[in-house]
């Protein structure tokens, strides 16, 4: 594998436990880093970001291989496994570090994720607007060593378990065909 040949797509969706478990499991992604990104301050820890005043998101960064999935593909999976409507909000979790943010590498990327809201919103996909919103990539902090790789860590804990396994289910049961 050429590393020259690998994108990098950041996708903020709530909580990035629950996204870091989603992309490590799809065919092609070849690294999810949980993080931070999207704010005011450099090196943010993650009590700082739980106060919602930095204006980080969790975040993850995603390497793939475009060869073996696309960012559309990536984007079509980002937004069916959170809720793209809640403004600032994924269930329980609430503040502006839980937004759903598309944070896009390129020009390319830029058009294929305002592309996609227009689609999703004119076919009335979810029966409420999209909140999601799409921006200029920001700097990426990678999160602290107690939340990388949390989903397939602590698959016992009842957040991991009430919260995440139906987003896994999810994904098994609609695209199973691009999972690892």
């Amino acid at each position: 594998m050429n590393e020259s040949n690998l994108e990098i797509a950041i996708l903020a969706g709530g909580c990035f436990w629950c996204t870091e478990a989603v992309f490590q499991r799809l065919r092609g992604v070849k690294e999810v880093i949980p993080g931070y990104t999207g704010g005011s301050i450099k090196n943010p820890a993650y009590r700082e970001i739980c106060t919602g005043r930095t204006g980080h998101a969790e975040a993850i960064k995603i390497t793939f291989d475009p060869k073996e999935i696309d960012y559309k593909t990536l984007l079509e999976v980002f937004f069916a496994t959170h809720d793209p409507t809640t403004l600032n909000q994924q269930g329980n979790d609430v503040g502006t570090q839980y937004r759903s943010d598309i944070f896009y590498q390129s020009e390319n990327q830029k058009e294929i994720a305002d592309q996609f809201i227009v689609e999703l919103n004119q076919d009335n996909v979810y029966g409420s607007p999209i909140a999601t919103i799409v921006t200029e990539n920001k700097p990426f902090y990678l999160a602290e060593e107690e939340h990388l790789n949390y989903y397939n860590d602590h698959r016992s804990q009842g957040y991991c378990q009430f919260i995440i396994d139906p987003k896994i289910k999810k994904l098994e049961k609609y695209y199973d065909n691009k999972l690892l």
